[in-house]
């Protein structure tokens, strides 16, 4: 691994401090996690520019996820807590400490990605009900 000295202005530490210790993880940590997403993302080029607030990442079945950026919330846990438990982009916000702005902007991702979402969906309960 190699080294690099990294200038960040003040308030931009603070913040990528604040949310590292919310994932339970170094700054360090967190500055790697967010770079190697980043570069993973330009690399595949499937993130959709009308959504900044969502990423892809590919979990252990190698499927690419789309994920809350800078969290390891999947958009799919919160549209099955918005449309099965009928919870509220407010309360979706408390529950899993994102902005408001963030819970919305997943939730219309979703509206313009529900197919693949659904498949998603779909895959989760099959896997899940494989192992019960």
């Amino acid at each position: 691994m190699s080294r690099y000295a990294l200038n960040l202005p003040s308030e931009l530490k603070h913040e990528a401090e604040q949310l590292a210790q919310q994932q339970g993880i170094s700054l360090n940590q967190f500055i790697l996690w967010s770079v190697a997403e980043k570069v993973g993302a330009l690399k595949q080029r499937l993130d959709d520019p009308n959504f900044p607030g969502i990423t892809y990442r590919r979990g252990a079945s190698g499927i690419p996820t789309p994920m809350v950026r800078g969290s390891g919330l999947r958009v799919e846990t919160l549209v099955i807590d918005a449309h099965h438990w009928g919870m509220t982009p407010e309360q979706l916000a408390g529950e899993y400490e994102l902005p408001e702005d963030r819970v919305r902007e997943a939730l219309a991702f979703y509206d313009a990605h529900h197919q693949e979402i659904d498949a998603l969906i779909q895959i989760n309960d099959e896997l899940a009900s494989q192992h019960d």
